[in-house]
């Protein structure tokens, strides 16, 4: 098993939020990725936050996005739609996710609308 794994979102989260506004995106954008993901609303993902819940539950609860399977591409050398493990996977959507949102990408473009 992946240490990812049993590692609470809410440790994670601050190093997402810096990324993205490092280059000058929000919170609010932030959150709206990862709800579009996840299928969580806004009060969900601060439950998640505040109780620290691991990445294995985080997505155990969530409601996969449709059009997750449109998200393509390499996070750390690796593309992510190659990615065996599910649960692996949809860490890495989110990651995928996040990158593409700090590098100034039109949210409606990030959320495959």
């Amino acid at each position: 098993m992946h240490r990812i794994f049993t590692t609470s979102v809410a440790s994670v989260y601050p190093h997402y939020l810096a990324k993205v506004e490092r280059k000058g995106r929000t919170r609010e954008e932030l959150d709206a990725t990862i709800c579009w993901l996840t299928g969580y609303d806004a009060g969900q993902l601060a439950d998640h936050l505040d109780t620290g819940t691991t990445f294995a539950d985080f997505f155990a609860g969530a409601t996969l996005n449709p059009g997750a399977s449109l998200i393509t591409g390499s996070v750390c050398g690796v593309k992510v739609q190659e990615v065996e493990d599910p649960l692996m996977r949809q860490i890495r959507y989110l990651d995928k996710l996040v990158d593409e949102l700090a590098k100034g990408k039109a949210l409606e473009k990030v959320l495959r609308s």
